[in-house]
C-alpha cells in the first residue's frame, strides 16, 4: 500500500494541513474500503450524535451538525489516518454543566445552542494554542488513578441522570443526590412500555458485542427499536419518540451572547480541553501503535481544536475522540480520513433528504445508548487493581470519583486536576530515602528487614527525588538522625535518582556538611550527574564540600574511603610492640 509506506516527516503546508498529504498520496485501492467503512460508521454516528446532544442538554439535531463539521475539519487538519472525532459521552456532561446555569440566568432557552457554540469555539482556540505552542504535555496532567476515578464518577452521574428517561418520565432535579432522590420518589410514574423498549435496547447493546464484533450493536439496536416503534405505533402507547429532524444544513455563523458569559465558559473550556486531549492522545497513541503510524501530539491538538472551531460555527458543540467509533472504522477496513468524510456525507444526505428516517426512534432508546456509553467509561477492574498494587492510588481514585458525584462534573474535573498535581508534589515533598546494604553479589538494596551487609563506620543512603526547597529540610533531618543513631565516620549519598538541586537545597546542604563535620562525620556523593556537579560548583559548595568526595560508582567511593581512613589512622606505635607492659 503506497500511502502506508510514507514515513518521512511532513513539511511545509502538508505539516499543518495533513489532509493535503492524504489527497496527494491517496492509494486508489483504498477507495472501496474507505467507502464501506464510512457508511458503516455513519450508521453509528447518527444515533450517538443525537444521544450525546441530548446528554449535553441540546436538540438532537445539533449532534448531527456537530458530527459533520468536526469530521470534515479533522480530515483536513488532523494527522491521524484513522481517528474518528465527534460528540462524546465524557464531554457532553461538561457542556451541560456549563451552559445550563447561563441559560437559566438569561431566561432564554434558545440561547443554549449559542452558548454551546461559544464553548466549542473557546475549546478550539485553547487547543489550537496549545498545539502551536507545543504544549502537548498538558494531556498528562491527569494521572492514571485520578483519570480512572473521574471517569467512574462521570459514568455514575450519567447513568443516574438518564434513568428517568429510560423509565419514561422526567424530573426537575439537579445534582447527583437530588436526581437519585427524585428518581426514587417518582418511580411510580414509570411507563411500562417505555421501560421495556429501553431495557431491551440496553440489553442488546451490552450482550451483542460479547457475541460478535462484526455487527455494530448500536446499529442493530437503533434500527430494531425504530422499526418496532413504527410497526406497533408505540407513540400512541405513550412512548416518546425523536420526531422528524429539521431539514437541511446550518449556515456558518459566529455564536455570541455577551462578554459576561465568556468567563464561566472559559473555565469549562479548560476542563473540556484537558479531558478531550487526554482521551485523544491516549486513543491516537494506541491505534497508531497497532498500525505502525507515527503520533504527532501537537498536531493532534491543532486538528482537535480545528474540529471544535468548526463545530462551534455550525450550531454544534465541543467534541472529543471516540475510541469506540475509531475501532468500528478500523474493523470496517478504513484506510484514511476519507472514511470520516464519507460518514459526514452520509449524515448530511440524511438531513437533506431523509430527515424523517428516525422520526419513530424512541427517546428511551437514546437513553439506553447513553447509559451503555457511560458503562464503557467506567473501569471497575482497574480500581480493584489499584487496591492490590497501591492503596494510595486507590484512595485517590475514589476521591476523584466522589468529587464528580457529589460536587458536579465541572468541579469534579477541577478536583481531579488538583489531585494529580498534589500527588506529584506529595511524592516530591515526601520522597523515599533509605539506607542501603550490600548482598553477597555486591549489589545494593534497601537494608531494612533484609539480611544485607552494612559496612562498619559507613552509612550508604539513597535519596529518591530531586533535591529542592520543599524537601531539602527532610533530607537534612534524615541525615542528621542517621549520624546520631549510627555514629558513622562517613555517610555516602547514592544520587542516581537526584535530578536537580536548587539554591535552597544547596544552602541546606552546606549547613548540613558543617554540622556533620563538627561531629566527625564526612559526606560523600556517588553517581551525581555531571550537570548537577557543575551546578554545585556554581553555587560555591565546593568551598565547603570536598570536591574529591564525589565518585562515579559505589565501589570507587568505598575504595577511596578505605584509603582515606588508612591515611588518617592513629600513627602512634602499639606499646606491646616495644615489650612495654601496659600500666
Amino acid at each position: 500500500m503506497a500511502g502506508a509506506e510514507v514515513t518521512d516527516q511532513p513539511s511545509g503546508l502538508r505539516k499543518w494541513m495533513p489532509g493535503i498529504g492524504v489527497v496527494r498520496d491517496y492509494n486508489r485501492a483504498w477507495a472501496r474500503p474507505d467507502l464501506v467503512a464510512g457508511l458503516v460508521l455513519a450508521a453509528i454516528l447518527v444515533p450517538q450524535g443525537m444521544a450525546y446532544a441530548e446528554l449535553a442538554g441540546l436538540p438532537t439535531v445539533t449532534g448531527l451538525y456537530t458530527t459533520i463539521a468536526c469530521l470534515v475539519a479533522y480530515a483536513l487538519l488532523g494527522p491521524s489516518r484513522i481517528l474518528v472525532l465527534g460528540p462524546d459521552s465524557s464531554v457532553s456532561p461538561l457542556i451541560f454543566a456549563a451552559i445550563v446555569p447561563l441559560v437559566a440566568s438569561s431566561g432564554d432557552p434558545g440561547s443554549a445552542i449559542v452558548l454551546a457554540g461559544m464553548l466549542a469555539l473557546l475549546v478550539g482556540v485553547v487547543e489550537i494554542g496549545l498545539g502551536v505552542a507545543r504544549l502537548g504535555f498538558v494531556a498528562d496532567l491527569l494521572s492514571v488513578e485520578v483519570q480512572v476515578g473521574y471517569m467512574n464518577g462521570l459514568g455514575i452521574t450519567i447513568i443516574v441522570g438518564q434513568l428517568p428517561k429510560l423509565f419514561g418520565f422526567s424530573t426537575d432535579a439537579d445534582g447527583f443526590v437530588d436526581e437519585l432522590h427524585a428518581f426514587a420518589a417518582d418511580i411510580d410514574k414509570t411507563d411500562a412500555t417505555t421501560l421495556a423498549v429501553g431495557a431491551a435496547v440496553l440489553l442488546l447493546l451490552l450482550v451483542l458485542p460479547r457475541i460478535t464484533s462484526k455487527v455494530p450493536a448500536i446499529l442493530v439496536a437503533i434500527v430494531g427499536a425504530t422499526v418496532l416503534s413504527a410497526l406497533l405505533d408505540l407513540s400512541a402507547e405513550g412512548v416518546k419518540t425523536v420526531g422528524s429532524l429539521p431539514q437541511g444544513l446550518p449556515a456558518p455563523k459566529l455564536p455570541w451572547t455577551s462578554f459576561s458569559d465568556v468567563g464561566p465558559l472559559l473555565v469549562a473550556a479548560l476542563g473540556i480541553t484537558l479531558v478531550s486531549l487526554t482521551d485523544t492522545i491516549a486513543t491516537s497513541t494506541s491505534f497508531a501503535a497497532r498500525r505502525g503510524d507515527e503520533v504527532r501530539p501537537n498536531q493532534e491538538m491543532i486538528g482537535l481544536g480545528s474540529a471544535n472551531v468548526a463545530a462551534g460555527l455550525f450550531q454544534g458543540f465541543a467534541v472529543s475522540t471516540s475510541g469506540s467509533r475509531t475501532a468500528v472504522a478500523e474493523q470496517s477496513g478504513a484506510k484514511s480520513q476519507v472514511t470520516g468524510l464519507v460518514g459526514a456525507g452520509a449524515v448530511a444526505v440524511m438531513l437533506l433528504f431523509l430527515n424523517s428516517l428516525l422520526a419513530d426512534l424512541p427517546q428511551t432508546a437514546l437513553a439506553a445508548v447513553v447509559i451503555a456509553a457511560a458503562l464503557s467509561l467506567m473501569n471497575v477492574p482497574e480500581v480493584r487493581r489499584l487496591w492490590r498494587i497501591r492503596r494510595t492510588a486507590f484512595l485517590l481514585s475514589l476521591v476523584a470519583t466522589a468529587g464528580v458525584v457529589f460536587f458536579g462534573v465541572l468541579p469534579g474535573i477541577l478536583v481531579a486536576v488538583a489531585l494529580s498535581i498534589l500527588l506529584f508534589f506529595r511524592r516530591s515533598w515526601w520522597p523515599h530515602g533509605v539506607v542501603l546494604g550490600r548482598d553477597e553479589t555486591g549489589l545494593w538494596h534497601r537494608a531494612d528487614g533484609n539480611d544485607l551487609e552494612e559496612i562498619p563506620g559507613i552509612v550508604v543512603y539513597r535519596w529518591e527525588a530531586p533535591l529542592f526547597f520543599a524537601n531539602s529540610g527532610m533530607f537534612r533531618e534524615n541525615l542528621r538522625d542517621l549520624a546520631l543513631e549510627k555514629k558513622p565516620r562517613w555517610i555516602v549519598v547514592q544520587c542516581e535518582a537526584v535530578t536537580d538541586v536548587d539554591v535552597t537545597a544547596a544552602e541546606k546542604l552546606e549547613q548540613l556538611d558543617h554540622q556533620l563535620n563538627a561531629q566527625g562525620v564526612h559526606l560523600a556523593f556517588v553517581e551525581l550527574r555531571d550537570r548537577l556537579a557543575d551546578l554545585l560548583l556554581r553555587y560555591g559548595l565546593f568551598e565547603t564540600l570536598d570536591r574529591d568526595h564525589f565518585y562515579p560508582s559505589m565501589d570507587a567511593a568505598l575504595a577511596a574511603i578505605a584509603d582515606l581512613d588508612a591515611e588518617h589512622a592513629d600513627p602512634r606505635p602499639d606499646p606491646h610492640l616495644d615489650g612495654e607492659e601496659p600500666r
